[in-house]
């Protein structure tokens, strides 16, 4: 397997630390790229075409750590859930702990039920706790160690076997082991005599368990969007042979296959109708709860539902290429990036665990130059060591991020990777290109105006006929408001102008006015040429259409605006964004288009090239620029603004070159991946400040004697579950559009 593009699962990590411990390993590999990211438990590797997986693991595994190519995805849910979970081991350790520690820190805490020898039993409870229940963080600290590196869960192997160690000295070598002796505890400061910490081991140990069993679930929890989104697939089809319908793997149809999908069922692959109309569900895709009628010719996506009639499909695209995969890795990828505020997050925690094992030391021996006690030196160095322990600061940014991509997924919005949280805060302007994006993209014939003693019906049969050979959006307009059009002969399309056709024995012309006056000499009557002038001051495209050298009438074609644009348009003001039209239309089109939306800012008439260039323009003035686009023109300006959003309807050009895809055809749901993108990384925010918060406040307090090791043990596991439980927060986002729910 070539390590141009690896991706493996990594088993071990106990927390961020040891995902930058592995992610500063493999960069060390010459000519390899590579991040790890801790809560989805995945590398992505980029490097050299030399370079194997199995190196890759290798490389994993001297650094102590598991590692393995991805297995192929599981064939349901039910057996993901029933396979093997980490979850589900953390949670008979924690349960086992739990039995064992509470009478511990009972007798501990309550003198009138300290009987005699009372701490020889404490000590039995507390021996399997302080040993097996912490033994992934005895584990770990110790891989660690033999490669000359600490982590998070060396603070709470040496903080837990320190209390335990001390309590087997006081108990075998001092008078904790004396036949009555009574042990007093002390939430805050610390006690006198030879005291006994049994407690603290077994009460710690319980508090980071538990504290690591719910982050096990909330991170499950955070990527159950995910994980649904590539289960929806159907499993089998019903595949068309010779006539005859047999039912096959999904796995078995190749491109160019055809297949049946009768009511109820799931479309097996990406493909195009070829016969049958019925309607589809694709709030797979797009969020919105609303059916979809499809015909012949029209495309529908593998995973989507008929809720109609019987569909016979061509199979056009399967496997790693379909639009859910597509979709599927979008999402992953950018769960498994990192954004700028994480890598500073790594880059702290790599240091921290260092810098505190030494704070614990000068706290150890600062206390015994103060106050001589050995006791009261112990009981603060552990204490510095347990609350300082950052497992919320490595936790902070990848949950966010787990969460928010998965609502984003949900709601049809897939956001490329984490860079782009960064970027959203900093936009200041959004271009909108106007056809298919701000208005819908299709031509509609609006009128037939007919000259004075002709019959618009007639005009408009003919001007069907005669367009019916070509396939241009504004012939498409035209013939589509016929039903039937008549046959036309000796059909020519003469490029950017118009059409040429003999209809029932005429030669019928179709096209731009001033083409027929410049080239074919035919002079337009006032009353059509007022009416052309009235047309296109509101916007519209006029077609002139003419036989016997006589122009007989004019079709007024135009677009037409989306139904949610002029709210969207409010919603980006409202996020404080300026809105800028560009459109390669004419100007009275672009104006009329701005009006009606709320936009005062339009650049029309302009080419690709000419896209490309107002993006810089606006770039260099100081402006930072988001691009909404759909079309293969828009690609460049997408890949060149700040933020490019694609509609995911468009073209595959514009999807690829955008960082952010909309799957819904629906310019409001720009602004709900914008709401969502900023508040994921105000959360983000927001957890970073809480655990950098947390550890400043608390060391000191831990290193002044005022904490005791069972608080803080407590103290750093809610500071943990907090962090997640604030990222989950985002599985609540709701778009402003009505129509997008959760599916």
């Amino acid at each position: 397997m070539s390590a141009t593009d690896v991706e493996l699962d990594i088993g071990g990590m106990t927390c961020a630390s040891c995902a930058n411990r592995i992610e500063r390993k493999l960069n060390k590999v010459p000519g390899v790229e590579a991040t790890v990211n801790y809560a989805t438990e995945k590398a992505r590797i980029r490097g050299t075409a030399e370079l194997s997986a199995d190196e890759l693991i290798a490389v994993v595994e001297s650094a102590g750590y598991k590692a393995s190519v991805p297995a192929p995805p599981v064939e349901s849910i039910e057996d993901a859930d029933s396979a093997p979970s980490e979850t589900g081991e953390l949670r008979r350790r924690l349960l086992i702990s739990t039995l064992l520690a509470v009478p511990v820190a009972v007798l501990s805490m309550i003198p009138v039920l300290q009987f005699t020898n009372w701490q020889w039993l404490a000590l039995t409870l507390a021996a399997p706790v302080a040993i097996w229940g912490a033994w992934p963080f005895h584990r770990a600290a110790w891989i660690n160690a033999r490669h000359g590196a600490a982590t998070m869960d060396t603070l709470i192997s040496v903080g837990v076997l320190a209390a335990f160690g001390w309590s087997l000295y006081a108990l075998f070598f001092g008078s904790a082991g004396e036949p009555g002796m009574r042990m007093t505890f002390t939430l805050f400061g610390t006690g006198h005599g030879d005291e006994i910490y049994l407690e603290v081991a077994a009460a710690v140990t319980v508090f980071i368990l538990a504290g690591r069993y719910f982050e096990a679930r909330a991170k499950r929890d955070s990527s159950a969007a995910l994980r649904a989104l590539l289960e929806l697939g159907a499993k089998d089809a019903t595949q068309l042979r010779d006539g005859r319908e047999v039912r096959v793997a999904v796995s078995a149809l190749a491109p160019g296959d055809v297949f049946v999908v009768r009511p109820g069922e799931k479309i097996a692959t990406d493909g195009l109708i070829v016969d049958g109309a019925s309607a589809v569900d694709i709030s797979l895709l797009t969020g919105e709860s609303v059916p979809v009628e499809v015909g012949p010719g029209d495309r529908v996506v593998g995973a989507s539902v008929n809720v109609g009639g019987r569909l016979v499909v061509e199979v056009t695209r399967t496997g790693a290429d379909t639009e859910l995969a597509r979709m599927g890795r979008l999402v992953e990828d950018a769960q498994t990036g990192k954004a700028e505020v994480q890598r500073l997050a790594d880059r702290v925690s790599g240091i921290f665990v260092p810098v505190v094992i030494g704070l614990a030391v000068l706290t150890f021996i600062g206390w015994m130059i103060v106050s001589g006690s050995v006791e009261a030196a112990f009981t603060a160095s552990v204490a510095t060591l347990i609350i300082a322990c950052p497992c919320a600061l490595g936790l902070a940014t990848p949950t966010a991020l787990l969460v928010g991509t998965g609502r984003g997924s949900q709601l049809g919005i897939l956001i490329r990777g984490p860079q782009v949280l960064e970027q959203t805060r900093r936009i200041d302007t959004i271009v909108l290109d106007k056809t298919g994006t701000v208005t819908t993209g299709h031509m509609t014939l609006h009128a037939v105006i007919a000259a004075p003693g002709e019959n618009p019906d007639e005009i408009r049969h003919i001007a069907a006929a005669a367009e019916s050979g070509s396939e241009h959006p504004i012939a498409r307009a035209i013939t589509a408001a016929v039903e039937t059009p008549r046959v036309a002969e000796s059909f020519q399309s003469h490029s950017g102008h118009g059409v040429q056709a003999i209809v029932d024995g005429h030669l019928v012309l179709a096209g731009r006015p001033s083409w027929l006056t410049a080239e074919w000499g035919i002079t337009i009557e006032p009353t059509l040429a007022s009416a052309q002038d009235a047309a296109e001051k509101d916007g519209r495209t006029v077609i002139a259409v003419a036989w016997d050298g006589i122009v007989r009438g004019l079709a007024v074609v135009g677009d037409t605006i989306k139904p949610g644009s002029a709210a969207a348009v409010a919603e980006f003001r409202k996020l404080g964004l300026t809105p800028v039209l560009l459109t390669g239309d004419n100007a009275g089109a672009a104006q009329l288009i701005g009006a009606v939306v709320g936009i005062g800012d339009i650049r029309s008439g302009v080419t690709p090239q000419g896209k490309l260039d107002v993006i810089r323009e606006l770039q260099a003035g100081g402006r930072t620029v988001a691009m909404v686009g759909d079309g293969v023109n828009d690609a460049a300006a997408l890949a060149a603004a700040d933020l490019g959003i694609a509609m995911g309807t468009g073209t595959d050009a514009a999807i690829a070159a955008a960082d952010i895809t909309i799957m819904r055809d629906d310019l409001g749901a720009a602004a709900d991946a914008l709401r969502l993108s900023r508040r994921t990384f105000g959360i983000i925010k927001g957890n970073l400040f809480w655990a950098f918060a947390y550890n400043v406040a608390a060391i000191p307090v831990a290193m002044l004697g005022l904490l005791n090791p069972l608080l803080a043990g407590a103290a750093m596991a809610f500071s943990s579950v907090f962090v997640v439980s604030n990222s989950l927060r985002l599985r609540r986002f709701t778009p402003r559009n009505s129509t997008a729910g959760s599916r």
